[in-house]
This record gives C-alpha cells, sequence and structure tokens, in this order.
C-alpha cells in the first residue's frame, strides 16, 4: 500500500529486454535521490509512477535500483517504457503517516493530458480519463496520477472519456515528477480505492452465479 505523497524523484536510466520477443517485458535501470535506498532491500515495493514494483537488484551506494516489468504491465501502464523522470514512493509502513490517500499501486487506467498551464502562482493539470473510470471520479474526490494524490477540482462527462480538473501547488510541481507533463502526454491513472469497494458493494460489479 501506498499514499500518494512521493518520497522521491528518480529517473529510468536503462532499459533491457527480458528476452527477444514482444510477449517478453523489460528490466529498468532507476536512479534514486542521494540516501533514498539505504532503508530498501531486495524484494521491497517501490511505486513507479503510480505503478508497484518489486527491488530485483540493489546498489544503494551508487543510489541505484532495478525492476523487471511484464510486457502487460508495459501496456497497461505510461512512463515506464522510455528513459526519463520517475514518481517515486516507498511502501506504505504501519506507523507513518497517511498524508495523501490509500493508494494500491494498481494503475486503474491510462489518461490523456489535455491542459497543463500557471494559473496564478499554481499550475492547472486537466486529463482525459478513459470512459470506464468516469463513474469513479467526483468533484473533491481523490485521484491518484503518475502516483501523486490530488484532489479533483471539477470533472466534465464527455463522449471520450471523462475530463477532470487540478490545481497544482508550486511544491507539488517542484517536488514530484509532474513538472514535465504536457499537454497530449500520457500519465497512469489510479481511482480512489475506497469507490471501488462501494460499487462492488452496490451491485453494480456482481459477477453472475
Amino acid at each position: 500500500m501506498f499514499t500518494g505523497i512521493i518520497t522521491g524523484v528518480g529517473r529510468i536510466a536503462a532499459i533491457d529486454d527480458l528476452g527477444s520477443s514482444r510477449q517478453h517485458g523489460k528490466r529498468l535501470t532507476i536512479t534514486a535521490p542521494s540516501g533514498y535506498l539505504d532503508d530498501v532491500g531486495l524484494g521491497d515495493s517501490i511505486a513507479l509512477n503510480g505503478a508497484c514494483m518489486t527491488v530485483t537488484s540493489l546498489d544503494a551506494n551508487a543510489g541505484r535500483f532495478t525492476i523487471d516489468i511484464s510486457a502487460e504491465s508495459l501496456d497497461k501502464t505510461a512512463g515506464l517504457a522510455d528513459p526519463g523522470p520517475v514518481n517515486l514512493e516507498k511502501a506504505l509502513r504501519a506507523h507513518d503517516r497517511l498524508g495523501g490517500h490509500l493508494v494500491a499501486g494498481h494503475v486503474d487506467g491510462v489518461g490523456a493530458v489535455t491542459k497543463m498551464e500557471p494559473v496564478g502562482e499554481s499550475w492547472e493539470l486537466r486529463v482525459l480519463a478513459p470512459p470506464g473510470l468516469g463513474k469513479y471520479l467526483a468533484y473533491k474526490g481523490s485521484i491518484t496520477v503518475n502516483g501523486v494524490s490530488l484532489t479533483v477540482n471539477s470533472i466534465a462527462d464527455r463522449a471520450d472519456g471523462t475530463e477532470l480538473s487540478i490545481n497544482l501547488i508550486p511544491h507539488t510541481v517542484d517536488n514530484t515528477a509532474l513538472h514535465a507533463l504536457k499537454a497530449g502526454g500520457r500519465v497512469n491513472l489510479e481511482i480512489d480505492l475506497i469507490a471501488r469497494y462501494v460499487e462492488r458493494m452496490l451491485g453494480t460489479g456482481r459477477v453472475p452465479s
């Protein structure tokens, strides 16, 4: 589990094939900020742009670790197939503060950035979520964008999905990889975990017997 509070910005430094076919995944080498890996061990979970991954090798002194990502995960996420900055968050510990909201690290869909522009001292981020996610989005509700816990300021249903607007304060822009977003880019989205269970309890996700 995670909270959506980014604890470091790393960088995908190298991408290596795990096999020769399209069914094979990739091995990513990620560099992390100085000291970030001091309390990390092999097999630990770290979210990369909101996707929970397992540390498969580690060189804390060099500030570098690797993860193996399957072809299926690459197909269902954004920002993990090319070198560049990534948001990092270590798994939640039982005694940690829950500064954002409960995040599973499971990407529910890939959204398209429709706007990323300064508004006063802040930035407005607009994202078009896939049609299937619209029912889980609500005014002042929570959503995870590339691993960052954010509050939905407005929503607008469209034929091609649901566009949501988010206000980013300067601290968030400066301390995450969201500063690199541009219109036309793709982002990983995870809906509020509570909304997922509410839908199930109300029967909308009932599996026929």
